[in-house]
Formats: C-alpha cells, sequence, structure tokens
C-alpha cells in the first residue's frame, strides 16, 4: 500500500497569526509538484515541511527590529498542482494552473511566494507576472547551484534543469547568482547571448560581487527565484541536486536585502526543498529565508509599524 500523505494546508507560522485573506498583504502559494526530478526525490513534500517548520520561526526579527507578520498579514493558499499521493499532473497543466494562480493574486494586490516543489515550476510562475505586467520588463533574478539553462532534459523541455531557459525564451533579462554546475551546452549558452552570471567562485573570491551584481540590473522590477541548492549545503543538505559551496546565510541575506532596498520585488519563490529523515535543518531554514523576503518587502514597502513604546 502507497503512504497516503495528508494534503490539507498549514498555515505560515501556524496559530500565531490570523490567516485572513482580504487584510494580509502576503499570500504564500504551495506548489507541491514534482515529476523530473534526477537524483534525489521529496521536492513534492517541500512546501507542507516548510510551513510545518515555520511554526518554530520567533515572529520577532532581529535584524528589522519587529514582529513583522503583525503589521503584514500572511494568508497560505490552498496547495496547486499537487502530485502527492501519486497524483498525475502534467507539466502543461502545472504551467496552466500556476499561471493562473498567480496571475489572479497579483491582481489582487498580493505579494505572493510561491513554494516548491521542482524548479521547473518557476516557469509558470514567472509567466503569471509576465501576464500582469504586460508592458513593462522585469529582471528574474535566480539563486541557484545550476545554470538550468539546457534546451531539453531527458526528453522534455519543462524539466527542472531547464527553467531558466525557458525564461531566457520568454526575453526576459536574468542575473543568475551562485552558479558552480552548468554543462557544455549551457556554458556556450551564457557566451552566445551574454547572460548576466556570478559565480559561486566569485562570490568566495571577490568581496565587490553583490555591488556588481546589483549595478548590472537594469530594469526597475525583479523577480526572485531562490533553488535552494544556491545555498552551501551544509546549512541546507536537504536539496535535490546538492553541489558544494554557495552562499552562506549572510552573503545570501545580505544580498537579498540590497535588491529590496534597491529595485521593485513583484514576487519570490523557493524551490526544491527535498526534506531529509530525521533532520530539521533543510526545512527550518527554509522557512526562515521565507520569513526573511516578507520582512524585506514590509521594510521597503514601508509596512512595518514603529515601536510606540
Amino acid at each position: 500500500m502507497p503512504t497516503i500523505i495528508s494534503t490539507a494546508v498549514v498555515p505560515f507560522l501556524g496559530s500565531e497569526i490570523v490567516p485572513d485573506y482580504d487584510t494580509a498583504k502576503v499570500v504564500i502559494l504551495p506548489i507541491p509538484y514534482e515529476a523530473t526530478t534526477t537524483y534525489r526525490r521529496g521536492c513534492e513534500n517541500g512546501p507542507a515541511k516548510l510551513l510545518e517548520a515555520s511554526h518554530q520561526l520567533e515572529c520577532y526579527d532581529e535584524e528589522l527590529d519587529s514582529e513583522v507578520c503583525y503589521d503584514v498579514g500572511i494568508y497560505t493558499q490552498e496547495p496547486i498542482a499537487d502530485t502527492r499521493n501519486r497524483q498525475p499532473v502534467s507539466s502543461s497543466e502545472m504551467l496552466r494552473v500556476t499561471q493562473a494562480a498567480v496571475h489572479q493574486l497579483v491582481t489582487e494586490n498580493k505579494f505572493v511566494i510561491s513554494l516548491g516543489g521542482e524548479h521547473s515550476i518557476t516557469a509558470g510562475v514567472v509567466e503569471g507576472y509576465r501576464q500582469a505586467y504586460p508592458d513593462e520588463p522585469f529582471t528574474v533574478v535566480q539563486i541557484d547551484a545550476h545554470g538550468d539553462l539546457r534546451h531539453e532534459y531527458e526528453g522534455s523541455i519543462h524539466n527542472h534543469a531547464c527553467v531558466m531557459r525557458r525564461i531566457v525564451d520568454m526575453g526576459l533579462p536574468t542575473l543568475q547568482i551562485g552558479i558552480r554546475a552548468i554543462c557544455k551546452e549551457e556554458a556556450d549558452l551564457i557566451k552566445a547571448k551574454q547572460l548576466n552570471v556570478i559565480r559561486a567562485r566569485e562570490i568566495a573570491t571577490q568581496p565587490d560581487w553583490a555591488d556588481r551584481a546589483i549595478a548590472s540590473i537594469t530594469t526597475k522590477r525583479v523577480f526572485l527565484t531562490i533553488d535552494l541548492d544556491g545555498i552551501d549545503p551544509t546549512l541546507i543538505p536537504g536539496v535535490g541536486t546538492p553541489e558544494p559551496g554557495g552562499l552562506n546565510w549572510y552573503s545570501l541575506t545580505g544580498f537579498l536585502r540590497r535588491i529590496f532596498e534597491s529595485y521593485e520585488v513583484i514576487g519570490c519563490d523557493i524551490m526544491e526543498l527535498a526534506p531529509i529523515v530525521d533532520s530539521v535543518v533543510s526545512e527550518f531554514t527554509a522557512a526562515k529565508l521565507a520569513y526573511k523576503l516578507i520582512g524585506y518587502q514590509a521594510l521597503a514597502q514601508g509596512w512595518l509599524k514603529p515601536d510606540e513604546e
């Protein structure tokens, strides 16, 4: 008998906040979709484990000196494109429902953080934003160990290894951060199209990497896609395709805060969390990362209320 996994939604931060959609400025969108995993499976369980781990977070953010969730309001949506319990979802259907859900949330003035699931989901998320912002391009800033620039992989153009190629094909500018594993096809494409890439070894050896990365963005708006394998695997080992190296916590959060301060971040996703049995380190760190993204957006948008004490 297959293991039956609960698909009930678990609110981000749980009972710490009132999950009211109308007043919430932020919506968490779980997308537990997995179809093209090529190494460690389990990322379809990533959103639920992240949400569960978020119950252990402190509401007070010491960096921002604020209990962010009470000023912002965070609503957790029902999961979409759910492949748990062996539910079949085609790549075209996943992209369609993801695009539609994101577009609706954005048009209702919600700041959306999508939780995957495999990285191929991001093509649908980005398409939702393209439809919401049809007249002005935005830059897709990718934090990742891998280029994800293959035209196709294992017979599919919607493999998780192809997601940034699909976004490049959309004509959107990109900035790749933390890259340290690419194939020859991807290396050739980066050179041919002069794609903007900050490799992990540059982050390790060049103190000005963040200045150069931020200065290279030419659009007013930015979308952030974070594949958790972009982070050092000693911090988040629970990913599908781990690579040595990567960003440490303060390099990551410092860079992200500067992005929010310098540009209009229209949305974010966190992808490829593949939980490890008998360890909560990866999901807790991923949950804290989601809360940091919410806090940086709240600070940038002026949502945080001053302390009245």
